[in-house]
């Protein structure tokens, strides 16, 4: 069975928990990172048998095809959340790793500016409403 070396794994691990407020939990039986209480990366380590030794991450909307086209034999479109844009970044294919911080770096600052953007209009919604209770 195709798994990733504890090596990739703790190498993937250092670079999302040198990003700010950042934890690390496992969810669904692999390490996955938050950040702003949502996950921004998980590792898919051949992931209901399914060949890939990945990090699947968020990515900024309209990011997930151009990546896939430039590079479809490191980055593919990942079961599950692959809808919502994020990516599946293989760590077996050779890809540089300064490349898998840049993506791992940029998951974090759209999961942090997407967490932004709710709390705005959350607090948005709730000045209205408490405007119109007056």
């Amino acid at each position: 069975m195709k798994r990733a070396p504890a090596r990739t794994i703790e190498r993937v691990r250092k670079i999302c928990l040198a990003l700010p407020d950042t934890i690390e939990k496992l969810s669904h039986g692999e390490p996955t990172w938050f950040t702003a209480g949502r996950v921004f990366a998980t590792l898919s380590n051949n992931h209901h048998n399914d060949g890939n030794v990945a990090v699947v991450c968020n990515a900024p909307e309209g990011v997930q095809e151009a990546l896939i086209e430039a590079k479809p034999e490191h980055i593919y479109r990942p079961p599950y959340v692959g809808g919502a844009g994020w990516i599946g970044v293989r760590l077996d294919t050779g890809l540089d790793w300064k490349m898998i911080a840049a993506l791992l770096e940029q998951a974090h600052a759209t999961t942090v500016s997407a967490r932004l953007r709710t709390r705005a209009r959350s607090g948005s919604r709730a000045r209205a409403a408490s405007g119109r209770a007056r």
